[in-house]
């Protein structure tokens, strides 16, 4: 359970290997914190004790994020052995340009950057509403604000996801179970290794230190930089030639 200041002591992370997802940990860091949980697709392959979370015990759990069946048993088996989790962090995802000649490899990313966020986000809400306490943050994207021709699968898969995380935290309303959602940029991040910086580019400390002021502040949501909001406040209503004519 979180302490009088809002520490957590124990964090899950999905999809642990995430740079973004640990770099929120390390953000959270604090002498309260005991516990942080890495839900990885191979345990075998993470070498916890490389990894270094203040005094936080690291430990690993098997978890895939496209096998939807096993999320609730995931999440059910992780609260039996650690307790209570204080801050969920759904990090997994995909990224991926498929196209119209491509449909099984669209399919597949929706599978992991929707359906899997999606079963996993439900566990958790359910796991959180019975503890009476604890937060999910789920890292959505601008990608889902408005979707481009350049990437259109993965940033419905975003737009699907932030709705749901929206919904879902309403739903949970005061149960004392919370979403925060995240929508960052562009990330320098080992998964955009290669990859040219994008306007209002970001690093994962700069999520990270986001996300840490959010769950201090109870927001529902957070916007990485700042200035995205009212970027994309405004980009939302742009019309679709000058949208296109952006994507080039």
């Amino acid at each position: 359970m979180n302490n009088a200041v809002h520490q957590p002591q124990t964090v899950l992370v999905l999809g642990g290997t995430s740079d973004i997802g640990q770099a929120i940990v390390s953000a959270l860091v604090s002498p309260s914190l005991r516990r942080v949980i890495l839900a990885v697709r191979n345990p075998d392959a993470v070498d916890v004790d490389a990894l270094s979370f203040g005094s936080a015990e690291v430990s690993t759990v098997a978890f895939d994020a496209g096998d939807s069946d096993r999320h609730e048993q995931v999440i059910s088996e992780v609260a039996e052995r650690f307790g209570d989790l204080d801050v969920v962090i759904q990090a997994f995802g995909q990224l991926g340009a498929p196209g119209l000649d491509d449909p099984v490899a669209a399919a597949e990313l929706a599978q992991v950057n929707y359906v899997g966020a999606v079963s996993s986000a439900l566990a958790v809400a359910r796991r959180l509403r019975t503890q009476g306490h604890g937060t999910l943050v789920v890292l959505s994207s601008v990608a889902g604000v408005r979707t481009r021709a350049s990437n259109f699968v993965y940033g419905s898969t975003k737009a699907g996801q932030d709705a749901f995380a929206t919904g879902l935290g309403h739903l949970l309303h005061g149960t004392g179970a919370r979403v925060l959602t995240v929508r960052p940029g562009f990330v320098r991040s080992s998964m955009t290794t290669g990859m040219p910086d994008a306007p209002f580019s970001c690093d994962v400390d700069d999520v990270a230190t986001a996300v840490a002021g959010g769950l201090r502040k109870g927001r529902s949501v957070v916007w990485v930089p700042g200035i995205l909001r009212v970027v994309f406040g405004l980009l939302r209503y742009a019309p679709d030639v000058v949208w296109r004519k952006l994507d080039r």
